[in-house]
């Protein structure tokens, strides 16, 4: 027990998230893995879902792609791990909530079709800001991963925040058992060269590439749901042939999306038949492909 601390079990505090005593590192660094192990063990699919930059509206295509492998009959939890913005509560309607915990872990909040959503988001008071530097996020994630009762699941996705920074190489670290990470990008040259060098950290850490995203590809006319080509830019579907990287599909600019976004309205169940929502669906169909590809891989290669 510390000074300050009349917890004689970190486990059981409220405050467990919040705490940087030294002596709670100390005490779960040494079984942090094997309870990550026992966690994951229960959830079929584990999948990262990144980005080179910030700004390509990688959090939305996270939360409409676990609303859509929800939509399908799956059982969904979602991580948010941008520590800093977190805004997947917010994306999913659930914002403003919190956490509780016993003796099984910490209680995921439970989302729109059951989703289960873990985030700093539910830790933090409105406008309250996270200066974290490397030590606490690493302990962070490995208590999302580690300390969540996430139950029994099909896919795990994890919102990790742009570049390949401390949160990203972390997740490396404590989850070997990552199936497989998606990138989002958008139609410019320079985000393609950007996700094009995030990538080649999860190749050196051998973990499978499942394809590339291409979001605000072209603009969907609210009145007639045309959608338009509004960049001159190379499209991402060329620039994934180029680079051998997986090409999952496009979504089109879509002022909805925004509006639904603002309003904790999860986009894709408030407007299943726009087109945004058909190429989620489609691109989401497109990871669940590719996932049994890379498994049907392994298994014939045994």
């Amino acid at each position: 027990m510390e000074f300050g601390c009349y917890h004689r079990r970190c486990d059981e505090c409220s405050r467990y998230f919040e705490c940087s005593f030294p002596s709670k590192q100390n005490r779960f660094e040494g079984v942090r893995q094997d309870k990550i192990a026992g966690r994951m063990s229960l959830i079929k699919h584990k999948l990262a879902i990144v980005s080179g930059k910030g700004g390509v509206g990688k959090s939305t295509v996270s939360a409409n792609i676990a609303l859509s492998l929800a939509y399908r009959g799956y059982r969904v939890g979602i991580v948010d791990s941008d520590f800093h913005g977190p805004c997947i509560p917010k994306l999913l309607g659930v914002n403003g909530q919190r956490l509780t915990i016993s003796r099984k872990g910490i209680h995921p909040i439970e989302g729109p079709l059951g989703i289960k959503v873990i985030s700093m988001g539910f830790l933090l008071e409105e406008g309250e800001a996270v200066s974290w530097f490397h030590d606490l996020k690493k302990g962070a994630l490995g208590d999302f991963l580690a300390e969540v009762d996430y139950g029994s699941l099909d896919w795990l996705v994890i919102d990790l925040p742009p570049g390949t920074g401390s949160e990203n190489y972390n997740l490396l670290r404590d989850l070997p058992q990552l199936d497989g990470v998606v990138a989002v990008t958008i139609p410019s040259q320079l985000s393609h060269q950007i996700v094009e060098r995030g990538l080649s950290l999860y190749r050196q850490a051998d973990v499978p590439i499942l394809g590339v995203i291409e979001n605000m590809a072209g603009f969907s006319c609210p009145d007639c749901n045309t959608v338009t080509p509004i960049f001159s830019e190379k499209t991402g579907q060329e620039w994934a042939q180029e680079t051998q990287v997986p090409w999952l599909g496009d979504i089109p600019l879509d002022e909805r999306i925004s509006s639904a976004s603002d309003s904790g309205l999860p986009f894709i169940i408030e407007n299943p038949d726009l087109p945004a929502s058909l190429k989620l669906k489609e691109i989401t169909k497109n990871i669940i492909s590719r996932l049994d590809m890379k498994t049907d891989a392994s298994v014939s290669s045994i």
